[in-house]
């Protein structure tokens, strides 16, 4: 298991996981606000439409948005100057907490790569048994240490930033992964490119 001051995390998890009262849209300035953590951003920053995601590497429907969704929305919108898209760190249990962790410790132009990587293998990490022995193996392709990854899971202060992200985003009114907040709008669950495109095209027409 990830190391044992990461389980403090874990009633967190399972309370948000439950669900909760409901929320009100955030103002649109404070939700684009930095938060505790740089932003991981993709696209123009003056693109018309901006879409926030909130996820959890543990989680299949981020998965399946990431590997299913991602490629077309990529191509179709963040590369044609269309769409900003920001990826924000949400972990509902521990062990995502520890994958956003190896993300961030690997660096500027290896933290997209590590989360490709980690929800790509995510069956071979995120249910197993001894985890940290399961991403040290993952991690190694990314030529990361094992003794690397033991020291980025035993930073405090990264968890406690990750956390507060998470906890921002909590405060908007993310309950559940993956949430998008797109021009501001809350829209939850792991949306179909014709989903996507039902949401963000009258954004642009409006241009």
């Amino acid at each position: 298991m990830i190391r044992r001051s990461l389980l403090r995390f874990g009633v967190t998890a399972i309370l948000i996981a439950s669900g909760g009262p409901a929320f009100a849209a955030p103002a649109t300035t404070e939700l684009m606000k930095e938060g505790a953590l740089p932003e991981k951003s993709f696209g123009s920053a003056d693109a018309p439409v901006t879409v926030i995601e909130y996820a959890s590497l543990t989680c299949p429907h981020c998965r399946s948005f990431h590997l299913n969704t991602w490629p077309t929305v990529k191509e179709q919108y963040i590369d044609t100057g269309k769409v900003r898209f920001i990826m924000r760190e949400f972990p509902l249990d521990v062990r995502a907490s520890g994958g956003f962790m190896l993300a961030r410790c690997s660096g500027e132009d290896k933290w997209y790569a590590v989360v490709d990587l980690l929800y790509r293998t995510q069956d071979k990490w995120a249910r197993v048994q001894e985890a940290t022995i399961a991403l040290k193996s993952i991690m190694g392709m990314t030529g990361m240490s094992g003794e690397e990854v033991e020291a980025c899971l035993k930073d405090q202060t990264l968890l406690e930033k990750i956390n507060a992200v998470r906890d921002a985003g909590q405060a908007f009114g993310v309950e559940s992964t993956p949430t998008f907040f797109i021009n501001g709008e809350l829209t939850k669950g792991a949306l179909t490119v014709e989903q996507f495109r039902a949401i963000v095209d009258p954004f642009l027409k409006a241009e």
